[in-house]
């Protein structure tokens, strides 16, 4: 019988299914969950060591002999820290040394509790990564211990450290079996032939396959799912995730109904965004995309041919409606009469209306950043080009970051498309917010500014537009006008009628 902790059990499947069958452990309360667990597993194989500082020796010399990853276990407090020395050893010698760490709840350390310290990150850069486990009360936190043990023993070349909070009781062996868990699998360094004709079978063996690139674009997915996603016939059985960031959150919760996802990136680090991840494909993204689209062009796949007649038939509408003077009315003239343009685009409302509008790539700062920095980010990069370069924002992005106009470097090439609604309009859409008398002017930041002082004292040239005709003539300026200076046009509209128009287009889908 196994423990009832669900930490431990998850750890101990997928220690196995990693291949680490060989464990040092130390005597202790705490870690005894662990150390039961290694002892009737049958797939595991024990050797006690009382001297905590001997152990990881003992454990360092046995990844020399089997030039595998071994563990070794210990209890909470100060056992951990004896085992710097041979860690900081394997760490030089790049040996796969497993450190795994019984702890107290995170709520009772430095308060005077018996062997509490804390734990995690207590190895410093001596281990190439360094995870603390949840002590799981849902179906998320599972996933995230999962996926936590998974990262830690996808390194294969250097020491790492697995944190283990167990809260009492300790001593309860309930569990007649250990969970099936699920295995990332990385496949390392340079992308072969082989690995890459494998990939491209998968893909077209599977059933419901997708191919799925982050950012910069996903033109009209978001919509797609809108229409489907409470139909199963369109969820992916495969999916083949490139690149980076996606916008959609609706479309995050879709493909988290996937069965499995690979995916490709330059560093094979674990991004388990559908929480479905199984393997990691370390090359170029690119090179897996182009491949997968020439095998599709030589024989279409039936659910890929489903899709594109969906996504066909959202971009039609996209062309058809004819949204009243809005922001959504402002990006899809820009987007419409811009000749393959340089566009960085702001977070939030803007970002959003591109995944509707824009046909190209474009550039936007959604890794991690949120309001800040997407003006700067597109001024830099007009300094060092020789292009006209886009920014299209809203208005709490754009005054927010004005400092990136007051310097001496910019030049006629920089164009801004400023959607100014007098508050942060993502706000709006957000079902549930209404109901607080707070959202306006404290969570949206309503306000009445204007940018026109501030293009002013910047030598920005400026204009301004409050209808639909104001708008178009402002757009034709900015994309058609010869200038030494920078270009800006404020187009003013309601917040409320910005939120009927975004929800009107995706109501008559």
């Amino acid at each position: 019988m196994y423990s009832n902790k669900e930490n431990v059990n998850i750890l101990t499947s997928l220690l196995v299914a990693h291949g680490v069958t060989h464990a040092v452990v130390c005597p202790g309360s705490r870690n005894a969950p662990i150390v039961h667990n290694f002892n009737e597993c049958p797939d595991m194989e024990c050797y006690p060591i009382t001297d905590e500082r001997s152990a990881g020796f003992y454990a360092l010399g046995m990844t020399q002999a089997l030039g595998q990853s071994v563990a070794v276990c210990v209890t909470s407090g100060s056992a951990l820290l004896n085992l710097a020395p041979a860690v900081a050893e394997a760490y030089y010698q790049h040996r796969p040394l497993v450190v795994i760490s019984a702890d107290r709840p995170q709520q009772w350390i430095d308060q005077l509790d018996g062997q509490t310290l804390p734990q995690p990150d207590a190895l410093g850069r001596f281990v190439r990564k360094a995870v603390s486990l949840p002590e799981p009360c849902n179906d998320e936190q599972r996933w995230y211990c999962n996926r936590m043990v998974n990262e830690a023993l996808l390194e294969k070349r250097a020491p790492v450290h697995i944190n283990v909070p167990i809260s009492e009781p300790l001593f309860e062996f309930t569990e007649e079996t250990l969970p099936v868990e699920r295995l990332i699998e990385r496949r390392d360094a340079v992308l072969s032939n082989i690995t890459l004709s494998h990939v491209c079978r998968m893909f077209m063996q599977a059933k419901q396959p997708m191919l799925i690139a982050g950012q910069p674009m996903n033109p009209h997915l978001d919509e797609a799912v809108y229409l489907v996603k409470d139909d199963d016939e369109y969820v992916p059985d495969f999916i083949l995730y490139t690149g980076g960031s996606i916008v959609s959150k609706r479309v995050k919760h879709f493909l988290r109904k996937a069965k499995e996802t690979w995916a490709v990136n330059e560093t094979g680090e674990v991004n388990d965004t559908f929480m479905n991840l199984t393997q990691i494909i370390q090359g170029d993204s690119e090179v897996v995309a182009d491949q997968i689209r020439f095998f599709l062009e030589q024989q279409p796949h039936p659910f890929v041919q489903k899709w594109a007649q969906l996504l066909k038939r959202v971009q039609q509408h996209a062309e058809d409606y004819a949204p009243a003077f809005s922001q959504m009315a402002a990006v899809k003239y820009f987007e419409r009469h811009a000749s393959n343009p340089i566009v960085h685009y702001a977070n939030s409302s803007a970002i959003r209306l591109a995944n509707i509008y824009a046909r190209h790539a474009v550039f936007c700062n959604r890794g991690v950043n949120g309001i800040e920095g997407s003006l700067s980010t597109a001024a830099g990069f007009s300094c060092v080009a020789d292009e006209r370069v886009f920014c299209v924002t809203g208005d709490l992005s754009f005054f927010y970051d004005q400092n990136a106009l007051w310097n001496q470097n910019l030049r006629g090439n920089f164009r801004i498309l400023l959607l100014n609604n007098g508050k942060g309009g993502i706000f709006n859409m957000l079902h549930g917010l209404e109901q607080s008398p707070a959202r306006d002017r404290l969570i949206a930041a309503q306000h009445t500014t204007t940018a026109e002082g501030i293009c002013r004292q910047n030598q920005v040239a400026y204009r301004q537009a409050g209808d639909m005709d104001q708008m178009q003539k402002g757009i034709d300026w900015l994309l058609q006008t010869e200038s030494e200076h920078p270009l800006l046009l404020e187009v003013l509209t309601d917040a409320e009628e910005d939120e009927r128009v975004f929800k009107e287009y995706y109501h008559t889908l």
